[in-house]
This record gives C-alpha cells, structure tokens and sequence, in this order.
C-alpha cells in the first residue's frame, strides 16, 4: 500500500500539467478505488497548492495555441494560393477611388481584387461542407459560389442599375453553363484522351427542366412587354413578374426539399460537391482548417467582398465610357467570369480527377440557383427597396438564354463527355460574348437615378 501512494500522487501531477480539468477528475477517480484511497486524500492540499501555478501555466500554454493556431489559419486561406497575389489590388482600388477617381482603374483595380476572394470563398464553404452532411454541404458549395454575383447585384440594385442586374445575373447563368462547363469537359476529354467520361443523366434532367422553368418565367413578361398586351399598361409586366417570382421561389425550395430528403443512390443531388461518387467519398481530404474558422473566414471574405462590389458597380458606367466597352457586355460577360472564378476552377479540377457528377454540379447546380433563387429575389428585394425590378430581360437576352438551355439540354442528353463537347460549348459562348460586345442596349444607363450634386 505504502507503494502505490506515490505512484497515484505523480499521476495525478502528471495529468494536471496537461490537462487540469481532466486530471482532477481521474485523480479522485483513482483515490476513491484505490485501497490506498485515505492515504492518498492526506496528499490532497498538498497538490492543490500547485494548481494556482498549473493553471497559470495552461492558460499560456492556451493563449500560445490560439496565436499559432491564427497564424496556421491565416497562412492556410490567405498564403497557400498563388491567386491571392491579386488581393493588393483590392485596396489599391480604393485607394485610387480616393485620390484619383478614375472609374477604368478602379474598375479595373476592383475587378482584378475580387478575383482570389471569389476563389478564397470557395474554398473556405469547402472546408465548411467537411463538417456537414453532404446535401448540406452541396447546398452552402451553391450558395456560397454565387454570393459574389449576390453580393454585387444587390449593390446594384440599391443604386438603381436595374439592367445591370439583370444582365450580370444572365451573365452568370451563361457563364456556367457555356465557359465552366464547357472548360470542364475539354479539359477533362483531355486528359482522358480516347474515352469518354459519363456523368448522372438524372442530375441533368432535373438541371434542365428547372432552367427550363426559369426561361418559361422570363419569356412571358418579354414577350406581353414586347407585343403591347398588357391589361394596365407599365403596371401588368411588373405584377406578373412579382407573381411568377414568388411561384419560381416557392419551386426553388420544393426543389431543396426534395434534395434534403432523398439522399440514396436512386437520384443524386444537384451541386453537391463531395457526394456524386463512391470514388469522391473515398478519396476525400480532410479539412485543413476547423468549422469555427471557416465560418469566420466566410464572414471575413463576404464583407470584403461586399465593400469591393460597391466600389465595382459605382465604376461601372465611367469605365464603360472611358475604356469604350458597352455596359451589357461589362454586365454580361466580364462581371460573371470574375463571380465565376471559383466555380471555374472547380469545375475543372474534378473534372480531370474524372468525377464528371460534381463539375455537373458545380456548373450547372449553381446556373440552377441563380436563375430559380438569384433573379427571383433580387426581384422581391427590388419590390421591398422601391425599385421596380421585373423579369423582362428584353428579347435580345431572353433568347439568348433560351437558346443557350436548349444547346446545353442536348449535350447532357446522352449522359456522355469527351473533349469536342467541350470545345463546341466554349465556342458558343465566344458568340455569346462577342454578341454583347456589339449589343446596344438604351435602357442600361437610363435606369440609374441622377447623383445628387455635392
């Protein structure tokens, strides 16, 4: 018994020098079934009168951890990608807004900033999706991806753009489902050279019957304005557009439902990142930073991202004049692929791994989103602000996007890819881009109320 005494007091010592709470709970544990228990209770102001010391020791030893924790976490988002060499440019836009206001620099300045938070915001929702169940983190991986666009049509609306809103939105649909997707399939017919690679032809069935949809809601309110039929002329387009807004809304989080819920094999969910394939789920990395970070991160990036976007949209129209380059084609073509920097890249990336479903769901889960979620409620935020923002995109762009869901629809038709799939969407969308670039649009400049005079 004499023997033991000790050896249960350096024990405890032991364990209250890494983890005082745990320790005092195994020490009097111990004490309580060892035989030696009344011995060893003799000892016990005896080693409380260091707990004062342990304490103060572990309460630096926590304030080390979080300081080098910090430092990893910020090496990890901020250091580890060769894109963020771009983020001087953030403040160097604002800097010029201050001091100089030349809008094509500060357009120029802005554009080129948001470009690695896009990417960075991508990144951080990933490490976030590791800590949540997979539809959820499909889910955030749409959400998150879009936020940028989110972010900057917002802004515009609040300043009165309400064409550039619409066209920046349309611009975003375009974007992923001609540039992302079509990079992401000629890259991966690349490097799978000789063979095709196939995806889920479900996923693109549900993909394009709610695109579909979405072109069924912009149609009507283009074509009622364009054939003078409204019942109250100015009033009718608008109302019909808050209405079928609402209906769009109401389908859009049916839809989620129906992803939140079935989760099996028989149907697998759009813009799910980490789920399509038993391959995905094997080789899966583990996050590189902890759930607490990567919401921290998120917030940090979205409000970044929100002070650039407003320096963004309020150059808009100066860069426009003084770079020559048509508002539309700003809105439509370069707007989107910045927003899309991350969805781009993705795409990509899981396509030349030969995980087809999640570049599917990358691009064309997060054209779902905008065109179902995004423009709808940008229309009811519009209704909300006073800004009377509807869902006739004039019949230039409506078609444009009709036509565009109709190419895509047939290239996902077979469930197949290869690398001249790829190259003939990455072709359409240079005619798509240089039809904006010779596209005039009035109304875009008319839209936006006079600034006050200072």
């Amino acid at each position: 018994m004499d023997n033991q005494t000790p050896i249960v007091g350096i024990q405890s010592n032991v364990e209250m020098g890494s983890l005082e709470g745990r320790s005092v709970i195994e020490f009097e544990d111990e004490s309580l079934v060892s035989p030696a228990s009344i011995v060893t209770n003799k000892h016990s102001f005896h080693e409380a009168s260091h707990i004062s010391s342990v304490n103060g020791g572990s309460a630096n030893c926590y304030k080390k951890h979080i300081r080098n924790s910090v430092i990893d976490s910020i090496k990890i988002v901020v250091f580890s990608a060769k894109i963020n060499i771009l983020m001087p440019f953030g403040p160097l836009a604002i800097l010029v807004a201050k001091f100089s206001g030349n809008h094509g620099l500060v357009f120029f300045f802005s554009l080129l900033g948001i470009v690695p938070l896009a990417e960075r915001l991508g990144y951080a929702t990933e490490q976030l999706a590791c800590f949540t169940g997979p539809t959820v983190g499909g889910l955030l991986n749409a959400t998150f991806g879009n936020a940028t666009e989110l972010i900057i049509s917002i802004y515009a609306l609040r300043s009165g753009m309400i064409r550039v809103v619409q066209q920046s939105l349309l611009g975003s649909i375009l974007s992923n489902m001609l540039l992302v997707l079509g990079c992401a399939f000629f890259s991966g017919g690349l490097v799978f050279y000789g063979r095709e690679q196939f995806f889920n032809k479900a996923t693109a069935a549900v993909d394009s019957s709610l695109l579909l949809m979405a072109v069924m809601g912009l149609l009507f309110p283009a074509v009622l304005h364009s054939t003078h039929t409204e019942l109250h002329f100015g009033k009718s387009e608008l109302a019909l557009s808050r209405f079928s807004s609402c209906i769009m809304l109401v389908a859009y989080a049916s839809y989620l439902a129906f992803q939140l819920k079935r989760q099996k094999n028989q149907y697998i969910p759009v813009g799910e990142g980490e789920t399509q394939t038993e391959e995905g789920s094997d080789d899966e990395d583990d996050p590189e930073i902890s759930k607490w970070e990567s919401i921290i991160w998120l917030s940090i990036l979205t409000a970044w991202v929100s002070v650039l976007s407003e320096y963004l949209v309020n150059a808009i129209e100066g860069a426009s004049a003084s770079l020559k380059i048509p508002v539309a084609f700003i809105s439509v073509i370069l707007l989107p692929i910045v927003g899309n920097a991350a969805e781009h890249a993705g795409a990509i990336m899981f396509a030349m791994k030969d995980k087809l479903d999640i570049s599917l769901g990358v691009a064309i889960g997060s054209s779902t989103q905008i065109a179902m979620f995004g423009i709808p409620f940008c229309v009811v935020a519009g209704w909300v602000m006073g800004h009377p923002m509807d869902l006739n995109f004039q019949l230039f762009e409506t078609a444009t996007l009709f036509i565009t869901v109709l190419v895509v629809a047939f290239m996902l038709q077979d469930g197949s890819s290869n690398y001249l799939k790829g190259l003939m969407l990455i072709l359409c969308y240079l005619i798509v881009a240089a039809s904006f670039f010779v596209h005039i649009d009035p109304s875009s400049i008319e839209d936006k109320p006079p600034k006050p005079s200072h």
